[in-house]
């Protein structure tokens, strides 16, 4: 079991139709059919969304992602229309919406990955592949791979588990040549970001896009490079071998798991409420990534 602990009732506003709430982001849709995006600023961790809420998170991650849409703009496009807030919506949704094209999107999470991490370092583990492909002897935890690799996962309900995929397999479900371009565009993207965060001495370890059709070309939605999306290392203390220190939500992932938290995230009972510290060091990680990424102080 998981999901929310308590989810919130969504906010009301005259014009904007209620289309979803999400584990981050509120959706809803305006009179001309564009997509209304708010970013909240939820927390989860471990598939649970939870009850305590980290300030600024969600003004931080739609001013990254804007920032980061006009680092790629001739890549690719975006979804993005305009970030002014409708009539009627609450002040506090200033900095954190966007106003989208309506897309029909790609039912697949689209992930590059240049280092081994995560999911792709349990795998690796068991078969020496990722998503099926095939990765040299001797990788350990934070290894930089020879190269970039796309490696798909299916999107899941809120609650569960998003699944990696092969590459074959998603071809399946999208079609040939939609995978294909899927492919060559994750790459491509993170190539790009990882040059820019690289020169701002952060490595970018694997990142995931989500991509929709907007008429008849893919367009990248949602957000963007990230530390929700996106693993964020400080390269001066990049270490292979190890866990290493992230731009994310490391500090509720480790404290959730801690004895302080007595909680069994294996278990049905929801996670506890954060202490006020892991609030202020992981808001604190939010800000850093934002201000080194773009070269801007928050204000």
């Amino acid at each position: 079991m998981s999901g929310f602990v308590e989810k919130p009732e969504p906010v009301q506003v005259p014009g904007l139709t209620h289309l979803h709430t999400g584990k981050v982001r509120d959706l809803y849709q305006n009179a001309a059919g564009d997509l209304v995006m708010v970013a909240s600023d939820r927390m989860s961790a471990y598939d649970w969304v939870l009850p305590t809420e980290i300030p600024d998170k969600g003004r931080v991650l739609t001013q990254l992602s804007l920032w980061w849409f006009d680092q790629l703009s001739d890549l690719v496009p975006h979804h993005v229309l305009s970030t002014e807030v409708p009539e009627g919506a609450p002040a506090d949704w200033a900095g954190r919406t966007l106003v989208c094209h309506s897309l029909a999107m790609v039912p697949v999470e689209c992930v590059a990955r240049g280092y081994l991490t995560g999911s792709g370092l349990a795998e690796y583990r068991e078969s020496r592949t990722v998503c099926g492909l095939a990765l040299p002897e001797g990788l350990t935890d934070g290894s930089e791979l020879p190269a970039p690799i796309f490696t798909p996962a299916t999107k899941a309900a809120v609650g569960d588990h998003d699944e990696n995929v092969s590459y074959e397999e998603a071809a399946r479900q999208v079609g040939a040549e939609t995978a294909a371009q899927l492919r060559q565009l994750t790459l491509a993207v993170y190539g790009r970001a990882r040059d820019i965060a690289r020169e701002r001495g952060l490595i970018l370890a694997d990142t995931k896009f989500e991509f929709g059709f907007h008429g008849e070309r893919l367009t990248l939605a949602d957000e963007v490079l990230t530390p929700d999306s996106s693993r964020f290392w400080p390269a001066d203390q990049w270490q292979p071998g190890r866990p290493q220190p992230s731009f994310d939500k490391q500090f509720v992932r480790d404290w959730l798991t801690s004895p302080a938290a007595d909680w069994d995230r294996t278990g049905e009972q929801p996670p506890p409420p954060l202490p006020q510290e892991i609030v202020d060091r992981t808001r604190a990680k939010y800000l850093e990534a934002y201000e080194r990424l773009t070269g801007q102080s928050w204000v």
